[in-house]
């Protein structure tokens, strides 16, 4: 009986120190060289590693890694001039990859979509991306929103969050023909940091 008690103290005292750790490095030139590895905060059980690229007046491309509280395998969000591709997984350490590409073979899909002159425009999804999404709020007194095309996994990941909302349908150009107002390019920076740190 005693040794029973020690084995089952012995487990606890070796289980109860264990932490979860995932890689963490931000690449604002696309890659991802110096990775660290970081014990993650209480409630962040998923490790993620994104890629995202911009294609405004100049195109720039930015990889992260690090420790996300909810996300799903990954997938693909595209607003036509900002593109994420994610991966997403929930044992130690096991973001060491970049997710894959994104996928530039149309696959059917059309969603709307908003350029930065706020002009509504369609825009043909690719790769696994087989929803519309659209994300409306508020950045400090103004009104924001994006559009455009997200894989099933993405919208089954994203949770409401303060002053945004995301919605995802599955028809062609279901997401909506409304006109917008400015901030678009920070707009779909602030999702970005949001998918990133949640």
């Amino acid at each position: 009986m005693d040794l029973q008690i020690s084995v089952f103290l012995l487990f606890i005292l070796f289980t109860a120190g264990h932490s979860f750790s995932c890689y963490e490095c931000t690449g604002l030139n696309g890659s991802c060289a110096e990775q660290t590895v970081k014990t993650c905060p209480s409630g962040s059980s998923k490790c993620i590693s994104l890629t995202a690229i911009t294609q405004a007046e100049t195109s720039s491309k930015m990889k992260a890694k690090g420790c996300s509280r909810t996300c799903q395998k990954g997938g693909s969000m595209n607003f036509g001039i900002s593109i994420r591709t994610s991966f997403c997984c929930d044992t130690d350490l096991c973001n060491v990859q970049d997710p894959p590409d994104h996928s530039n073979d149309p696959n059917g899909k059309k969603c709307y979509t908003i350029d930065l002159q706020n002009r509504t425009t369609i825009l043909s999804c690719s790769g696994t991306e087989d929803r519309c999404i659209k994300a409306t709020g508020t950045l400090g007194d103004q009104s924001v929103f994006a559009k455009g095309c997200a894989s099933k996994s993405i919208c089954d990941a994203t949770t409401p969050f303060p002053s945004v909302s995301i919605s995802c349908c599955e028809g062609n150009l279901c997401n909506g023909a409304q006109s917008v107002s400015q901030s678009f390019l920070f707009f779909c920076c602030s999702l970005l940091s949001y998918f990133l740190l949640h």
